[in-house]
């Protein structure tokens, strides 16, 4: 059966003009299919978080197309792009961005709640399976600021995955992470490739991480050099 391309790029320029016209990205083309974990990387300056801002809906100055699930996303108002995002689109950055006061629980019903499709009901025992998921439900009710560094990030990659994304957008998601931790984050994103077929995109400066993604990605001064198909 043919894998379903959920994230599609068609020649993607981007210019900086500050304080000089400086050309960021240079004709971006690629697929991602769904189930597929891939990892970009490159050198600091390569483009690759760039890319990413505009592969997650938030910059939307660049010539080129970006599709998200057979819908174009260039051209979309604002409002529409937020829509899109909250249903389509699951973030980890490198800081977890919980709000420490709130219990894991509310924090992971977040995104859910604000989607507005299920009852709050619902969402709660949809953030439960969540956190279970990530070996986490026994820490749902403490507050978030009471949570280690690694337990923090896997609480951000529930709330991640609450709204059931098609893609979930990593920003160097094991950064602040020891070792241990990073390989506990990089097996919960296999596992959620593998046996759900989430479709992860993240951008990281670790090379064993990207090593045991399915797919490299490499950058170098805004172009694409390698799509190194891994397995």
């Amino acid at each position: 059966m043919e894998k379903q391309i959920i994230l599609q790029t068609k020649g993607i320029n981007k210019y900086f003009y500050d304080p000089v016209k400086f050309k960021a990205l240079d004709d971006i083309s690629f697929d991602v299919y769904q189930g597929e974990f891939v990892s970009m990387i490159g050198k600091s300056g390569s483009g690759k978080s760039t890319l990413l801002y505009i592969l997650s809906t938030m910059d939307t100055d660049y010539e080129g197309e970006l599709f998200i699930a057979d819908e174009k996303i260039t051209g979309q108002k604002q409002d529409k792009l937020a829509s899109i995002r909250n249903k389509n689109i699951g973030f980890v950055f490198q800081f977890h961005y919980l709000l420490p006061e709130f219990s894991c629980l509310k924090n992971v019903m977040i995104p859910a709640l604000k989607l507005g499709k299920y009852s709050s009901g619902e969402i709660e025992e949809q953030a439960y399976q969540k956190l279970e998921l990530l070996g986490l439900k026994d820490q749902a009710l403490k507050p978030a600021s009471k949570l280690s560094g690694g337990q923090q990030q896997r609480v951000a990659i529930a709330r991640a995955l609450i709204n059931n994304p098609k893609i979930i957008m990593g920003d160097e998601p094991t950064g602040n992470l020891d070792s241990k931790n990073t390989n506990i984050v990089l097996e919960i994103f296999q596992q959620l490739s593998k046996e759900f077929g989430q479709t992860i995109i993240a951008v990281t400066h670790d090379n064993d991480f990207a090593n045991n993604s399915n797919r490299i990605i490499e950058m170098a001064d805004g172009k694409i050099i390698n799509h190194d198909l891994k397995r």
